[in-house]
C-alpha cells in the first residue's frame, strides 16, 4: 500500500506549540519506520516551508534551513517520494472540481487530490476534513 501526507501532519510536528505535536511526531515517526511508500506532493512541500517559516502564523516560526532540513530528511527516506503534476493534470483536474466543486480554500485540496488521483495514490493522512468530499480518496486522519 502506499499514501501520502498533507501539509498540516507536517506543520503538527514541527509547531512545538500545537496540542497535536506529539501525536505529529510519533506518528511520523512510525511512517518513517515503516516501508510502506509514502508521498509528498511539491505542493505540500512548498506549503510546509512558507508556513512554517511564517512569523505570523508559527509562534516559533523555523529558518528555511531547519524546515529544509526536515524535508531532506524526508525526502532522503529510501520509501519517501515526491509527486508533481503530469501531462494531462489540468484537464484531469477539470474532471475533479467538475465533481467537486472546488473553489476559494479548496483550491490547493483540489491539486493536491488531483495530483494523488494522477498517480493512483488513493490514500491520505491528513487532519483535513475538506479532503473527505473528493470521494476518490480515502481520508485518514492519525489523531482520530
Amino acid at each position: 500500500m502506499s499514501a501520502a501526507i498533507d501539509v498540516n501532519i507536517l506543520l503538527y510536528a514541527s509547531d512545538t506549540s500545537s496540542d497535536f505535536s506529539q501525536r505529529a511526531q510519533a506518528f511520523l515517526a512510525e511512517r518513517v519506520a515503516s516501508s510502506e511508500l509514502l508521498y509528498l506532493s511539491w505542493g505540500t512541500i512548498m506549503a510546509y516551508l512558507r508556513i512554517a517559516t511564517h512569523p505570523s502564523i508559527f509562534s516559533h516560526p523555523l529558518s528555511l534551513a531547519e524546515a529544509a532540513a526536515n524535508v531532506d530528511a524526508l525526502l532522503r527516506l529510501p520509501h519517501v517520494r515526491p509527486l508533481s503534476e503530469e501531462e494531462g493534470f489540468w484537464e484531469l483536474f477539470q474532471e475533479v472540481a467538475e465533481a467537486t466543486p472546488i473553489r476559494g480554500n479548496l483550491v490547493p485540496d483540489g491539486q493536491l487530490a488531483t495530483v494523488l488521483r494522477q498517480h493512483g495514490v488513493n490514500v491520505l493522512y491528513t487532519n483535513d476534513s475538506d479532503f473527505r468530499k473528493f470521494i476518490f480518496l480515502e481520508v485518514r486522519n492519525p489523531f482520530v
